[in-house]
């Protein structure tokens, strides 16, 4: 498991873009608001799947 920062999560509707976006990639994750954070369940390539996704969103992301 890899969890990564997201700094600019800042509401539900981030949260379901997130989760709309990781989902589509067939990704494994949890997303937790309250942490800002993502954390995902899979190989390097699954984490730089997911920073892409993320970046796609306009949301930086960073290894904890």
């Amino acid at each position: 498991m890899t969890t990564l920062k997201v700094p600019e999560m800042h509401c539900n509707n981030c949260v379901s873009r997130i989760t709309k976006a990781l989902t589509a990639a067939d990704l494994k994750f949890e997303v937790s608001l309250e942490n800002k954070t993502v954390t995902i369940d899979g190989c390097d390539n699954c984490v730089a799947k997911a920073i892409s996704e993320l970046d796609d969103l306009g949301f930086s992301a960073e290894r904890q």
